[in-house]
């Protein structure tokens, strides 16, 4: 998400016969950066691509790792996080296919990154990416883009945690889920966790027993069904929003 989860560009005509392998067949090519280039500038993005296959629980990188390169997304849902000075970690976003990782960062990352589940990335080592980035405004507005999505969701996320009730935050996060589905033409009464409940918690700044308690309470009240620990059915939205303006 990126929670942030920015919105991926629209695709332009790709034929499949003319991509990589790989590159037929990823199913978020239409959000990803590669999604913002002709069929004739699609090559030299892909002569700088190396596609990497990464473990549920392994890590990308570290915070204060060296930046060397720039990550898209292309299967699976990857975590941000922070360690705070108390011993914390604060998960600062979750990624989803289309999203990129990595260009905010100049010299170090200010962040670690991690898989939730299995993953596939593409990776491009960051000096050509931004080379090729200057050569195609269209590949540079596509992450200005993003970037801009990221803010905003950055912004909305300071809101959340500085001022919402636990019950509002659980609510306002379940219904950003369930919006981005639209991404991946997917059902908008339905969400999908990946991430585990120690994950939700250092995300929305509560304990896991807060997470837990407030998706029984959600539940109890008829809000949301639980069918398992990673699907929730969202049964009423609109009650649903209107908690999740409780401040």
């Amino acid at each position: 998400m990126s929670a942030s989860m920015p919105t991926g560009a629209k695709s332009p005509s790709l034929h499949t016969e003319a991509l990589p392998p790989e590159c037929a067949r990823c199913g978020a090519r239409h959000l990803a950066v590669c999604g913002a280039l002709e069929q004739h500038e699609f090559p030299e993005l892909a002569a700088i691509t190396r596609h990497r296959a990464i473990k549920s629980g392994e890590v990308i990188f570290e915070e204060g790792d060296r930046v060397r390169h720039v990550f898209n997304v292309s299967a699976g849902v990857l975590k941000l996080y922070k360690l705070l000075p108390n011993g914390r970690r604060q998960i600062t976003a979750f990624l989803y296919p289309g999203d990129f990782l990595g260009l905010a960062a100049k010299t170090s990352h200010a962040y670690g990154a991690e898989a939730i589940t299995d993953s596939h990335l593409c990776q491009f080592e960051s000096t050509a990416f931004r080379e090729l980035m200057a050569r195609y405004p269209a590949l540079k507005d596509n992450l200005l883009a993003k970037a801009n999505d990221e803010l905003r969701y950055a912004q909305d996320q300071m809101l959340l945690l500085g001022r919402k009730t636990p019950t509002a935050r659980l609510a306002s996060f379940l219904l950003r889920l369930a919006a981005s589905n639209v991404r991946y033409d997917q059902p908008a009464n339905v969400v999908t966790l990946p991430m585990t409940r120690e994950d939700i918690a250092d995300y929305l700044g509560l304990t896991i027993e807060t997470v837990s308690r407030t998706f029984t309470k959600l539940k109890t009240d008829g809000l949301i069904e639980l069918p398992s620990r990673t699907r929730i059915e969202i049964k009423d939205k609109v009650a649903l929003a209107e908690i999740a303006e409780d401040y």
